[in-house]
């Protein structure tokens, strides 16, 4: 099956979905039931396998399967086995072959799919609550069970064809993605907090990994991670992809349960992945080694509100600036929590609204005090309506922690990217760009330049990037002495 077929699938089974509830609803239900297939397919590909008759095709591995089960010691055998391999089990009645032969023959109740949820929920600590979201009885899939029955029953059998064992770790993830992010444009202002669109994301990670996409076990943590997205940018970019260790912290439950099957499916080693699910500026996670991270990738939520509470003058993450993020504005208080997690040999990528470079106050404090310290590498301007959920500006900010001079790179991407119908994006030649400017650190007219400490300190620690790049385009005709004045 080719990666079209596979899209077109997701794609047509959300249809049924989409007239009964919105993109924010209804993407729990069919990532869950991607997922249980996932989990289904895979086991039975396993199970043939074992009983060396090893087969792509999901049926006769589902016979092989009920066969097996009548015999009691071969049975428990091939139960022990699989636990093994997966730390899951899904009873013969339950895998996704059998509940979708049951809607083909009349005999399909979502009692069965129920239960198959709880049984791999319940198989051990990884999968815990992992389906808590998916509300089967929802009034929303239909005002009867019969009608509730039929809504699962279409969508289990427009996903029948795929076979995701077949499907390579990265290729189902891509998928999984895709989805994520058809979800997040179609819901538009509430997406943005469980996805960085794949552009962005793409330069943030090349940055956090440059130089470094070599090193074996590789650790990289977001303390808003969303749906892992972020995250899993980083196999893309390493050469050691299989040795790279995942940190991630969401505050949303359902966005958490998403971000742990993606990493999944991604084929991540439940070993290598760290997923916590907890209110990051609350409380400081991980509190208990490994801390410090070789990369820290975020993406928080823009200008949120925080309880700027005065015991967190206490806390290792924000008293050594003496003052704390504002109340209304939180974008400093998640900046200097990921600052504190990252190795002094790291390097670290944020996403936020432009009023963090020049927003006076404790905002200023806290700026100038990490610009005295040499830990604002880089400051990207990136071009407005790039996000699904905001059309602001945005910009990212680069953060190291030993660098021996304080000069800061402003680059100025505002102006290069494609409009597709409301969106703006990157295209790979945009991000390129961005990434030489990045990597040679030279001035370049109208995009790049290299402000010294001395410089920023006579801009008063504002580092508003038009005060260091001028794109301004004199117009043909216009009168210089006029200019010349101002």
């Amino acid at each position: 099956k080719n990666s079209k077929s596979l899209y077109q699938a997701l794609w047509n089974s959300a249809d049924i979905l989409r007239s009964k509830m919105d993109a924010n609803e209804y993407k729990s239900y069919l990532l869950g039931l991607v997922f249980y297939k996932y989990l289904s397919d895979n086991m039975l590909r396993y199970v043939s396998v074992l009983l060396e008759e090893e087969t792509d095709d999901l049926n006769k591995a589902q016979d092989l399967y009920v066969e097996a089960f009548k015999d009691a010691d071969i049975k428990d055998d091939l139960l022990y086995e699989l636990k093994d391999e997966f730390s899951y089990t899904i009873a013969p009645a339950l895998t996704f072959t059998a509940q979708v032969a049951a809607i083909h023959d009349g005999s399909f109740q979502l009692e069965d799919l129920v239960q198959g949820f709880r049984d791999i929920e319940q198989s051990s600590e990884n999968f815990e609550n992992l389906f808590e979201d998916i509300d089967l009885y929802s009034k929303k899939l239909g005002s009867t069970p019969q009608k509730q029955n039929k809504t699962i029953a279409d969508v289990m059998k427009e996903l029948e064809g795929l076979n995701m064992a077949g499907h390579a770790g990265d290729v189902l993830g891509d998928a999984y993605e895709y989805l994520i992010g058809q979800f997040a444009s179609e819901s538009g202002k509430k997406a943005g907090e469980f996805y960085t669109p794949q552009p962005v994301a793409k330069l943030m990670t090349q940055i956090v990994l440059q130089g470094k996409e070599d090193k074996k076990g590789f650790s990289v943590y977001d303390a808003t991670m969303g749906s892992g997205s972020l995250l899993l940018n980083a196999k893309k970019y390493s050469h050691q992809p299989g040795t790279i260790s995942y940190f991630g912290q969401e505050l949303n439950t359902s966005t958490y349960n998403l971000a742990r099957m993606n990493m999944i499916l991604h084929g991540v080693p439940i070993a290598n992945q760290h997923l916590h699910n907890a209110d990051t500026l609350d409380q400081d996670w991980p509190t208990e080694e490994p801390t410090n991270f070789d990369g820290v990738l975020m993406n928080p939520p823009y200008s949120a509100k925080w309880s700027a509470d005065k015991g967190f003058l206490d806390d290792p993450r924000f008293s050594a600036y003496g003052v704390l993020a504002p109340k209304s504005k939180a974008d400093f208080a998640f900046l200097l929590h990921g600052y504190y997690h990252l190795k002094d040999t790291g390097v670290m990528a944020i996403v936020l609204p432009h009023g963090v470079l020049f927003r006076g106050g404790a905002e200023g404090k806290i700026r100038k005090a990490l610009l005295e310290n040499g830990a604002i590498d880089t400051v990207i301007g990136l071009p407005a309506n790039i996000f699904f959920n905001t059309s602001i500006p945005t910009t990212v900010i680069i953060l190291k922690k030993d660098r021996a001079k304080k000069d800061v790179l402003f680059i100025d991407a505002s102006q290069d990217f494609e409009k597709i119908k409301t969106q703006n994006t990157l295209r790979d030649y945009h991000i390129d760009a961005i990434l030489e400017a990045y990597k040679t650190r030279t001035i370049k007219d109208k995009y790049a330049y290299v402000a010294e400490f001395d410089e920023i300190v006579e801009n008063d620690y504002n580092l508003n990037i038009p005060r260091y790049v001028d794109t301004f385009e004199e117009e043909e005709g216009f009168c210089c002495k006029v200019l010349n004045k101002e």
